[in-house]
């Protein structure tokens, strides 16, 4: 199957359908026809520049969660049956609108930007930063405040510096935590 149809698709958890089976019939569509069948859960990675790609197909592979690099190119697509790559035009928050089309109620985002956060948890998903923190509807409004703070000292203090650390090895172990914990949390939803 094209990594572009696994990407744009979704599935039923009663499909009857072997694991990787279920992902073979799937096809486009924007809402859910039965609202008795819940559709499977997809993890989302905003891929470009995303340091924790590895841990997140580890924790797909291991939850048997279909996942999706969307990123606007050079990035080697991954040899695992769950993994797809999206490649979405190249220009700014091309990837975030498409991460943003797609997701909703079920899903897991992982994004290090907050706008796309935001959007992703108005459309129901779950969202996780690269080092582990859960975004939710009540602490992403203070974050894009402090965001916006923050930008606003740079642009009036050229000289400000600033930066993040370096990101480390108990970064990465919070973040598959997190993400094992949050993806098991989103495939036991009604």
């Amino acid at each position: 199957m094209p990594a572009e149809d696994a990407a744009s698709s979704r599935s039923y958890h009663s499909s009857g359908l072997a694991s990787r089976d279920r992902y073979a019939y799937l096809g486009v569509w924007t809402h859910w026809p039965d609202k008795d069948i819940r559709p499977l859960t997809t993890l989302y990675v905003d891929a470009d520049a995303c340091p924790v790609k590895d841990e997140a197909e580890r924790v797909a592979t291991r939850l048997d969660i279909p996942m999706v690099l969307v990123c606007n190119g050079g990035i080697r697509p991954s040899n695992n049956p769950l993994v797809s790559l999206k490649i979405v035009a190249a220009g700014p928050d091309e990837a975030d609108r498409w991460i943003a089309a797609q997701c909703g109620p079920g899903d897991v985002v992982i994004t290090g930007d907050l706008p796309l956060a935001d959007r992703c948890l108005k459309a129901g998903a779950h969202v996780l930063q690269h080092d582990g923190q859960a975004l939710t509807p009540a602490n992403i409004g203070g974050r894009l405040a402090t965001r916006d703070l923050m930008q606003d000292i740079r642009a009036a203090d050229p000289f400000h510096q600033g930066g993040g650390r370096a990101f480390s090895k108990a970064d990465r172990s919070r973040f598959l935590q997190a993400l094992d914990k949050l993806a098991r949390l989103a495939l036991r939803e009604p």
